[in-house]
């Protein structure tokens, strides 16, 4: 029995002798929480950090280019903001059109479990478009105001990139090669994606050589021209939705596309609802209607069948 005092029993204690320093030492350095472990590691691997003469980091990414690339014009402290934002979502955007061409070639070479992950990867990207429209709606009416007369008229509607990614995705105009014309390099690459078949051109041609009846009228046409709804495809897709075993690839491919338009999606309705918040009704600087043009292209629809057969299902 612990004895007691005051009828509160109390744990045992021993007694013990102060630790030495020796073993002090041996302890601190022991300790996750020590600085001594932390000191040593850092001695030891600091010999390491000399890259004077080996390939670093920064090199690597071309960190002085990429991060001397911001320029501003004006005065305001947010034009910063402004400038990261649209730099930023243009390196994305490379990205994406990369694993754009990438999973297209691979639709057309029949290799789609490589094509469902180049795809996948289109729809995170995306994710991180929309994300970004937070960052820039922190930037208020009377900031972007300060900054506006300094844009002249620059404008993301003169973005070469996100046109060849919209042609890559179906939707065609020829109106929107005029903006590049002045660049014969970029014209050239927003020219190839117009007159390519797009992303859901060549899942058309694959489903026919799958076995599943697709109009002739969309498996070979004018590729400049945009895409058509046909009854005829939503009844090729609705063969496949209603036995996705039987046709699992396809069904996945289908899955695919839904998610990737679902994404781009949010980031039209994103871009409309922050260029409202920041300048209103105002005519956009590349002499758009702004937010009312914007708003025309939340209907635009890529890939129509897609939507169409849920409610036949």
């Amino acid at each position: 029995m612990h004895g007691s005092t005051g009828g509160t029993d109390r744990p045992a204690q021993t007694e013990s002798a102060d630790p030495s320093p020796t073993a002090l030492a041996q302890a601190q350095a022991q300790s996750p929480s020590s600085g001594g472990a932390g000191e040593a590691i850092v001695k030891e691997e600091g010999a390491q950090l000399d890259f004077s003469k080996d390939m670093s980091y920064g090199d690597y990414l071309h960190l002085d280019q990429v991060l001397s690339a911001q320029h501003p014009l004006s005065p305001d402290h947010n034009e910063m903001l402004f400038i990261v934002q649209h730099q930023t979502s243009e390196l994305w955007m490379k990205l994406m059109l990369h694993e754009l061409h990438g999973a297209v070639a691979q639709v057309a070479a029949d290799q789609l479990p490589e094509a469902f992950k180049m795809l996948a990867r289109v729809s995170r990207i995306m994710e991180q478009l929309v994300h970004a429209w937070d960052v820039l709606a922190t930037m208020t009416p009377p900031e972007y105001s300060a900054i506006r007369p300094y844009l002249s008229n620059s404008s993301g509607f003169q973005s070469a990139q996100y046109r060849q990614i919209e042609f890559m995705l179906g939707n065609k105009n020829a109106a929107m090669l005029k903006p590049h014309a002045h660049r014969p390099a970029l014209l050239a690459a927003v020219q190839a994606a117009y007159e390519a078949p797009s992303l859901y051109d060549e899942v058309l041609r694959l489903m026919q050589r799958r076995g599943i009846e697709v109009p002739p009228s969309h498996r070979e046409r004018d590729w400049t021209q945009p895409y058509v709804a046909n009854d005829g495809v939503t009844a090729a897709w609705l063969q496949v939705y209603r036995d996705p075993k039987a046709h699992w690839d396809l069904y996945q491919m289908g899955e695919e596309l839904v998610d990737l338009e679902d994404a781009f999606r949010l980031w039209r309705f994103r871009h409309v609802t922050t260029v409202e918040r920041v300048i209103g009704f105002k005519r956009g600087t590349g002499g758009t209607g702004g937010v009312s043009y914007l708003r025309k292209m939340l209907d635009v629809v890529l890939f129509p069948e897609l939507w169409a057969l849920r409610t036949e299902l």
